[in-house]
């Protein structure tokens, strides 16, 4: 089909029109041309790691202080992207995409990676609905109901999420290696699209994850330069929002949007991620960067308040959008009290972003865009943005983005059942092809297995004892939750015993193992056919 490419993955109905020859030439251009350095950015993300786990830290980098105190900034925003006051997110199976693009937010971030489990069907399938939306020929029956795109101009911006830059896809071997997966979600992406996008006056836009320098948004830089080229599209049409969602990137904020400034469309800053990063980079330094229990952890944690205004600070320094994090309720039909209460903290938590100076906020659900907009209305008024929000009142130092002890909360027995639960059923639906999961009225997806799990691991090797019944945190004892939870997940509905076996040998390896897992996603993956 093309030299040097094989497709091990089956070929199932209109699969043909995403892996056209074409396609696949196009992609494999891009992987025999940059592979290589994504490889060695890989080999320094383990050098930097073997560094802080020998007694090194964070800080802002030496070598490029003349990037944070010269002027410049990034490109002014792309048509669709001026406003951005409510983003939702989801993955790209064919009914969230119509429900996102119709739900009145602003920009739907088209998910091929945390909210998405990558089996093949997934892959290729989200390909073709983003194509197909795109084309409005995506139209939908289920359960009697029929979904169908409203008109372009109420429908939501487009931006896709690759898959990180650590992840491969090995359904796409070009020269027998697999294939990138970050090149080929973009690749096929921008192949099929980004002609469509422009036709509508919109373009070929993204959202980059898991980065953990500023080399490697060199390097997505030099991605889009070069694909631009091959196909002919105007150098500075892609546009790209990162998020900061990694320690190390936290100290690279700048940096990041200089490398990509002629493609930059902003940062966003997440939590579970962010969270889960700290404990792995961090993971050998004892209680001094140990968490409590992760719902304790809030936005307003100092270390964390420090990492959002830094982040403001940054963006709008350099023209930049600053998006806030995740709205991850899923209203209930069934219990007011439960929404009501829900729907508090979730007004809470989007007053303090728009409070702050982001310029919008996700959002998992399309019942929460209404009160999230409410909440930007009030602050943005008619205007697209907050860009002019300076915030020339914070002055963020490394030792504040690293003041972990500073947190409060406890470690309790609840909170390790609750890790546990949600690890497992995430995990389940996860290998059953489901990475958007709803568990207890929340849209889980990767980020909150990857905090849960390694919340359990920084626990044990650190002895902890649960605050409300003094026991110590050990395998023994996570051993035995695992059992009594995974009883009481069984005795409900939807229990699938081959789905639970797996998620729960998954968990026990990245969870109980001395060694510590990069990605849990990395060992899922190798278990996926």
């Amino acid at each position: 089909m093309v030299e040097g490419v094989e497709i091990t993955g089956p070929l199932l109905d209109r699969f043909d029109e995403i892996l056209t020859p074409e396609a696949l030439g196009f992609v494999a251009t891009l992987q025999r041309e940059f592979n290589p350095r994504r490889r060695e950015l890989l080999a320094a993300r383990r050098a930097r790691q073997a560094e802080l786990s020998a007694g090194g830290t964070l800080d802002f980098l030496p070598g490029t202080a003349h990037v944070r105190t010269s002027e410049w900034r990034v490109a002014p925003p792309a048509p669709g992207l001026e406003d951005r006051r409510v983003e939702i997110t989801g993955p790209v199976d064919r009914k969230m995409t119509i429900n996102a693009l119709n739900s009145g937010a602003k920009v739907w971030l088209a998910d091929f990676e945390d909210a998405n489990s990558p089996t093949w069907e997934n892959t290729v399938n989200g390909q073709l609905n983003l194509r197909d939306a795109l084309d409005r020929t995506i139209d939908f029956e289920s359960g009697g109901k029929t979904y169908a795109l409203r008109p372009d101009e109420e429908l939501a911006t487009v931006v896709v999420r690759p898959r990180g830059w650590h992840l491969p896809e090995k359904h796409i071997l070009v020269d027998g290696a697999d294939m990138s997966a970050s090149l080929l979600d973009f690749g096929l992406y921008f192949f099929h699209c980004a002609a469509r996008q422009l036709g509508k006056g919109r373009g070929p836009y993204f959202y980059l994850p898991k980065m953990e320098s500023h080399l490697e948004a060199r390097l997505w830089n030099d991605v889009f330069v070069r694909a631009q080229e091959l196909l002919g599209v105007p150098r500075g049409t892609i546009r790209a929002t990162v998020l900061i969602e990694t320690y190390p990137a936290a100290f690279e904020m700048e940096e990041i949007l200089y490398e990509l400034r002629e493609h930059s469309a902003g940062l966003n800053a997440g939590r579970w991620d962010y969270l889960f990063s700290v404990i792995k980079k961090f993971r050998t330094r004892g209680r001094e960067f140990l968490l409590p229990e992760r719902n304790a952890v809030t936005m307003t944690a100092p270390f964390m308040r420090a990492y959002t205004e830094l982040l403001v600070r940054t963006c709008h320094r350099r023209g930049a959008h600053a998006i806030g994090g995740m709205a991850a309720f899923i209203p209930s039909r069934r219990d007011p009290e439960v929404n009501r209460v829900a729907l508090e903290k979730v007004r809470a938590d989007k007053t303090r972003e728009s409070g702050d100076g982001f310029d919008g906020s996700w959002v998992a659900h399309p019942d929460l865009v209404p009160i999230c907009r409410e909440v930007f209305d009030s602050v943005l008024g008619d205007r697209p943005n907050q860009l002019d929000r300076l915030r020339e009142d914070v002055n963020v130092t490394a030792e504040d983005l690293l003041s972990v002890s500073k947190t409060p909360g406890e470690i309790t027995e609840a909170g390790l059942r609750g890790n546990v639960d949600v690890g497992l059923r995430y995990l389940a639906a996860w290998m059953g092809g489901n990475g958007a999961a709803a568990i207890h009225n929340l849209m889980e997806d990767a980020a909150t297995a990857e905090i849960s799990r390694s919340q359990v691991w920084q626990w044990i090797h650190n002895d902890i004892t649960l605050a409300d019944t003094g026991e110590v945190v050990t395998r023994e004892l996570v051993e035995r939750i695992i059992e009594e939870e995974l009883a009481g997940i069984a005795a409900g509905p939807g229990y699938d015993e081959e789905l639970y076996r797996q998620a729960t040998a998954l968990f026990k390896e990245v969870a109980l193992d001395d060694d510590f897992a990069e990605f849990l996603t990395l060992p899922a993956y190798a278990r996926m056919p």
